[in-house]
């Protein structure tokens, strides 16, 4: 049975840094598509980035691109989420995900239907 369990959010001023991370245990992820949500106060969850296990493409959301790194660890079985330049609209519950590779199309990435798992999520809040 998979898990995921992520950690490391917490309340940062902007501008500062945070590291959250993805426990992921149950399977191998050798053959997963791993993303990173979150859903802002009031609004939908939304795609942030993913990272495919194997070769580790990576794919972001334009909102976050160049400010967020997205990798993974695979001694550890984790994924992280590097996250610089924070700003007050990042403030949300971040949550992480896994499924299969079932698409070559990294478009389907971004969907939350692509995702059979999901960790519980973890709170970030920016402060201005």
């Amino acid at each position: 049975q998979v898990q995921l369990v992520e950690s490391g959010g917490g309340l940062v001023q902007a501008g500062g840094s945070l590291r959250l991370s993805c426990a992921a245990s149950g399977r191998t992820f050798s053959n997963y598509i791993m993303g990173w949500f979150r859903r802002p106060p009031g609004k939908e969850r939304e795609f942030v980035a993913s990272i495919i296990w194997s070769d580790g493409s990576t794919y972001y959301a334009d909102s976050v691109k160049g400010r967020f790194t997205i990798s993974r660890d695979n001694a550890k079985n984790t994924v992280y989420l590097q996250m610089n330049s924070l700003k007050p609209e990042d403030t949300a519950v971040y949550y992480c995900a896994a499924a299969p590779r079932r698409s070559v199309y990294s478009t389907t990435y971004r969907y939350t239907r692509f995702y059979d798992h999901w960790g519980p999520g973890t709170q970030v809040t920016v402060s201005s």
